[in-house]
């Protein structure tokens, strides 16, 4: 099983990573850039993939350490980093390792783990590894930002499991390839709170030609006080807990996201 969502598996996701419409036009960009900026620096994002949050943070000044265990996420965004000026590419470094056994010779004033990467662990052994290695790396009194879905029960049971859907629209490539993307879950699993999803990407070439691309992964959903069990085990203070990057409080919108800001416990 992949480690890292599959992203180190298929190259083609990183490849199509930055056309996905839905991912160019989320709202979680501004909200990282004004935590980031009200750290100070330095930033670690983990699962930073082709740059998406990492290369805007460090357009805004910050120091930013980028983690991600996928070479070809961070391929892309190496090839990003190369069009910006030299006052960016100074403030970025980019390193390879799983978000569970990482050793950076560094402490962050804030650690950040933006769209959902922490659900690609699946046990609450690889949850607590995880966590252990972020507090070793948080200076004294530093914070994490733990981003994850909240589960919706409704969804959870209901009757689309193996059926494709999604109304993202077609985006094309710069080599002229048209991409419409869906999904579905093939699997759930109650008891692991795993679920088996596949992206699934229908490419059309210039010369008409058609594939059927599939990223296949699992995820692991949590609940909230679940997720703040593991904090606390972990030594963290939740500090605040947001339904969106608009900082709506939690219960405010439903399912909303689960969007935390803990503090490291001395």
């Amino acid at each position: 099983m992949s480690r890292a969502g599959g992203y180190d598996t298929y190259a083609f996701t990183a490849e199509l990573y930055d056309h996905v419409v839905p991912y160019s036009n989320r709202a979680d960009m501004g909200f990282y850039i004004e935590a980031a900026r009200q750290a100070g620096g330095p930033v670690l994002e983990m699962g930073c993939g082709t740059g998406r949050i990492l290369i805007p943070t460090a357009r805004a000044g910050v120091d930013i350490v980028g983690l991600d265990l996928s070479p070809y996420m961070l391929a892309v965004c190496r090839r990003r980093l190369a069009s910006e000026p030299e006052a960016v590419r100074s403030r970025v470094c980019l390193v390879q390792a799983d978000m569970r056994e990482f050793e950076i010779s560094r402490t962050f004033s804030l650690i950040t783990t933006p769209f959902r990467s922490f659900q690609h662990l699946l046990t609450v052994e690889d949850q607590l590894a995880c966590l252990g290695c972020i507090h070793r790396h948080l200076a004294d009194g530093g914070k994490l930002i733990l981003d994850l879905f909240n589960p919706s029960l409704p969804y959870l049971t209901s009757d689309a499991l193996g059926k494709e859907i999604g109304d993202e629209p077609e985006f094309t490539m710069p080599d002229g390839r048209r991409v419409l993307r869906r999904h579905r879950t093939v699997a759930r699993d109650y008891f692991r709170q795993v679920n088996e999803v596949e992206l699934i990407y229908y490419v059309t070439h210039p010369d008409g030609r058609e594939e059927r691309l599939v990223h296949a992964f699992s995820m692991r959903y949590l609940f909230r006080f679940e997720v703040e069990h593991l904090l606390v085990r972990s030594g963290f203070v939740v500090d605040e807990l947001y339904a969106g990057f608009d900082k709506k409080p939690y219960g405010s919108e439903y399912p909303g996201e689960l969007i935390f800001v803990a503090r490291k416990r001395g």
